[in-house]
């Protein structure tokens, strides 16, 4: 599967991928894609530990440890503690999946190709699909409900755990092994088996348009992600209008959203974010491109990460965003080990536009509300921007 399958989708991308946003040492957004850069995972993880882990992951290191001393799972103890706390994006992770965590930003992983989100019924919706995948050749398509995986029901799971599902986590399915999955598409329910394959993230692709506009998509912000889309924005024709279009982004690392923003700013603020109250920013690097006109385009599966870009450009006057209102994931997640060698990762801050906005729960208005025709009429205002007054 794919969108981390929240904040990218790389070789193995496990529960956190698809929606976590992780401030510590490392900083990572994050629905269906947010992962930790190779080898500096452990640093994250001491620093949490060093700032000490108050609140929640007291108490869910607590319920791990007991369950330790009377010789049962400390990983199950510790997620229930998690769900118990109500932190809607709180996960845990075992030993093994959190090391297949810290290297899956490789840009490629196992699975089959679909991106998905839970609605607030519970219910886990296709989001988009993978042109070429198995998903795609078996005709599945965004909007299509999916309610079971290998016979386990998904509604009301997080996705975190659905993504862990498809990708086959539990016993580390290669690529060719099958999973079976229960779809819904209005009235008609069906089983579609799919055999997993190995996929590449393909996280920035840029094209050109009639009309002196160059269109960047970003699926997810993986590692590399921010280089690629300077380079892009570097190499489109002089003179061309940008469009940065982050439709369908469930997010990634932050470190890779802010060299993002940075290719269209010349430093400044990006965010701000508290963790344990403490207050944080997050600054663009001086440099960017200011002088070309720029469109972000973006609807409700732009989460976590593609929000904290989206909010930033349009806080500072430096685009116009266009589509619908993005899904609304600004919570800040922090790792900490647990005594058991897994890893809880609790929701402890949120993160603000540059003006203070909040995005968790209620997402970004774009300036200019469209449906089906988004990229059209970005064109259209990217064409009128760069026409002389």
């Amino acid at each position: 599967m794919s969108g981390r399958d929240p904040f990218c989708q790389p070789r193995r991308i496990r529960r956190g991928a698809a929606l976590t946003l992780v401030f510590a040492s490392v900083l990572v957004a994050g629905a269906a894609t947010g992962a930790l850069p190779q080898g500096q995972g452990k640093s994250a993880l001491d620093a949490a530990r060093s700032a000490g882990a108050p609140g929640r992951h007291t108490d869910v290191a607590r319920a791990a440890e007991e369950a330790m001393a009377d010789g049962k799972s400390p990983v199950q103890a510790a997620k229930r503690a998690v769900s118990r706390s109500g932190d809607r994006w709180g996960a845990v992770y075992s030993r093994g999946e959190y090391e297949q965590f810290e290297e899956s930003l490789d840009g490629q992983y196992t699975g089959v190709g679909l991106w998905v989100r839970r609605e607030r019924d519970g219910r886990v919706e296709v989001t988009k699909v993978r042109a070429g995948s198995p998903a795609a050749t078996a005709g599945i398509r965004p909007g299509d409900l999916l309610r079971k995986v290998d016979g386990e029901k998904t509604d009301g799971r997080p996705v975190t755990e659905v993504v862990s599902l498809l990708r086959g986590d539990a016993t580390d399915a290669p690529a060719g092994t099958a999973v079976r999955l229960g779809l819904e598409r209005g009235t008609r329910a069906w089983t579609e088996t799919l055999r997993r394959a190995q996929l590449s993230t393909d996280a920035v692709t840029a094209r050109e348009l009639a009309g002196r506009v160059t269109v960047i998509k970003v699926a997810t912000f993986t590692k590399g992600s921010g280089h690629q889309v300077r380079d892009a924005v570097r190499q489109a024709p002089s003179g061309a209008g940008i469009v940065l279009d982050l439709r369908g982004n469930s997010g990634g690392l932050v470190t890779e959203a802010v060299t993002t923003t940075s290719a269209f700013l010349d430093g400044g603020l990006v965010a701000t974010y508290d963790v344990d109250g403490e207050q944080r920013a997050l600054h663009a690097e001086p440099g960017g491109d200011t002088t070309r006109p720029l469109v972000v385009l973006v609807d409700g599966g732009t989460m976590s990460a593609a929000e904290l870009v989206t909010g930033a450009v349009q806080d500072r006057g430096r685009a116009l965003v266009v589509g619908s209102r993005t899904f609304g994931k600004g919570s800040v997640q922090m790792p900490s080990r647990l005594p058991d060698g897994s890893v809880a990762e609790l929701t402890v801050g949120h993160y603000r536009t540059p003006s203070g906005r909040g995005v968790d729960g209620r997402g970004i208005t774009p300036d200019l509300e469209t449906g089906e025709d988004a990229l059209q009429r970005a064109g259209t205002v990217l064409r009128g921007l760069a026409s002389p007054s």
